[in-house]
């Protein structure tokens, strides 16, 4: 919560359970949303009345709901990958030049894209299908709970829509039943409803808003031409704002909303990786980051695919692995590996999407939880070969959806004098030479491992 000059009036976190049943599932239960939503507007309320408010949320989650917005079935996670072979069988049928002329880019059909999970809930549990009145993003959720609107907008449901913002009906013909099941557009800047009857903030506008990483483009101060931005939370998220367009395999390419386009690439764990080793040593993620210094030029290599890969590469079989490992390692070396793995994904993904935008980013605006380690947030530096500025606060998507809030309804200035005003910087991050020259060849290396263990990862996959 946060006053017309961007102050923080209050804040609310809490932590909600994620199930990992087997491999490749991944679940949550919606009402878990619900329920921390409430403690925080009624913690808000207790600060006096709001102006208005925004929601934002991960997205390619999905919620199967029936017509009276009850959950049919757990949310499927953007890491889930049971829909892996339905997504591929959607997409071999697809060719490039279609999704170019249908979605303004070569955005594939992967395991958490929204006709994927629907064609495997299908196919899986006919019976949920058939009672599914809505598949909803979990922000589109909430907003129908909280405000009996239903709604998304276009840029939260990238992979469905035109450059022109409607849904790309010849794409979403290639599933019977998915037309009528997504929730209709709106601009993110819309007021879609009023808080409803036993909320609290009762009759106060509630703005759509957009998905996490544009909320917290906005959060880290981006949003001009040019400027790029590095998310690093459970999975990273980079992105570049171009209004060039060169289309690249694996990067997701958003239409153009309001002057500003955005090419991005998230991945499939960063934080993530870093909490399971963690677990795994019996550490705590702070003890590991502090034990991490310089990384020697035979150290062990990690491949951080623990749940397949995202961007760039669509992998969702890949499987993570160590490379060159001795007895002589421990937590340190492991913990070590598991971070460079992670920032070499990064590095992957941002060579992909300088293409993409044909922009070389002299800086990256970076923020979330995975950036708390001066150590971490300085190996990131050493191996992208630039500037990292550090945006302060662990919470750039919560301050994005603030921001929209504010401009949504009038309150506050444009979006990029409010990001430019109220957005603080905490620490820039220059490359140190010698480290980046050692990083540079260890990446060369590492680019080979991903291709060294597809073919063990697919084997492994085809046996279970």
């Amino acid at each position: 919560m946060i006053d017309l000059r961007g102050r923080r009036v209050a804040e609310f976190a809490a932590a909600y359970p994620t199930r990992r049943l087997a491999a490749g599932q991944v679940e949550q239960d919606p009402e878990d949303w619900l329920r921390l939503v409430r403690q925080a507007l009624e913690q808000f309320a207790r600060q006096g009345r709001a102006a208005a408010l925004c929601l934002t949320s991960q997205v390619n989650t999905h919620v199967f709901v029936d017509s009276g917005l009850s959950v049919l079935h757990p949310a499927l996670v953007w890491q889930d990958t049971r829909a892996a072979e339905a997504g591929a069988a959607l997409d071999r049928g697809i060719s490039s030049a279609e999704k170019i002329a249908w979605l303004g880019a070569p955005i594939p059909v992967d395991a958490s894209h929204a006709l994927a999970r629907m064609a495997w809930m299908q196919a899986a549990h006919p019976a949920i299908w058939e009672r599914s009145a809505h598949v909803l993003l979990p922000r589109d959720w909430v907003l129908a709970r909280l405000t009996g609107a239903l709604a998304s907008d276009p840029i939260s449901s990238v992979g469905l829509v035109t450059p022109g913002f409607a849904y790309a009906d010849p794409l979403i013909a290639r599933l019977g039943g998915a037309k009528e099941r997504l929730a209709p557009l709106a601009d993110p800047f819309a007021v879609v409803g009023h808080v409803g009857p036993d909320w609290p903030f009762e009759g106060v506008p509630v703005v759509l808003g957009v998905m996490d990483a544009w909320a917290s483009l906005f959060g880290l101060g981006v949003a001009r031409d040019g400027e790029a931005f590095y998310l690093s939370g459970t999975s990273e998220v980079l992105g570049i704002m171009s209004a060039d367009l060169h289309p690249e395999p694996g990067i997701i390419t958003f239409p153009e909303w309001r002057g500003l386009r955005l090419h991005a690439a998230p991945t499939q764990s960063g934080g993530a990786s870093l909490d399971w080793v963690a677990r795994l040593l019996g550490r705590s993620v702070a003890d590991l980051a502090a034990m991490v210094g310089a990384v020697a030029a035979d150290a062990p290599l990690f491949l951080p695919h623990l749940q397949g890969e995202r961007a760039p590469i669509w992998d969702a079989a890949s499987r993570g692995g160590f490379a060159g490992l001795t007895t002589a390692h421990g937590p340190a070396e492991i913990a070590a590996a598991v971070m460079e793995g992670v920032a070499f994904s990064a590095r992957l993904a941002l060579e992909a999407l300088e293409r993409s935008a044909g922009v070389v980013p002299p800086v990256l605006r970076a923020g979330g939880g995975g950036f708390a380690s001066d150590g971490w947030a300085q190996m990131r530096a050493d191996v992208l070969g630039r500037p990292v500025l550090r945006v302060a606060g662990r919470d750039p998507g919560a301050v994005g959806a603030a921001l929209m809030a504010g401009v949504g309804t009038g309150v506050m200035a444009d979006l990029a004098t409010a990001a430019g005003t109220l957005v603080t910087s905490d620490r820039t991050f220059l490359p140190r030479p010698t480290e980046s020259g050692r990083a540079e060849a260890r990446y060369a290396i590492w680019r080979d491992l991903y291709g060294a263990l597809r073919p063990v990862s697919h084997a492994l996959g085809a046996a279970g």
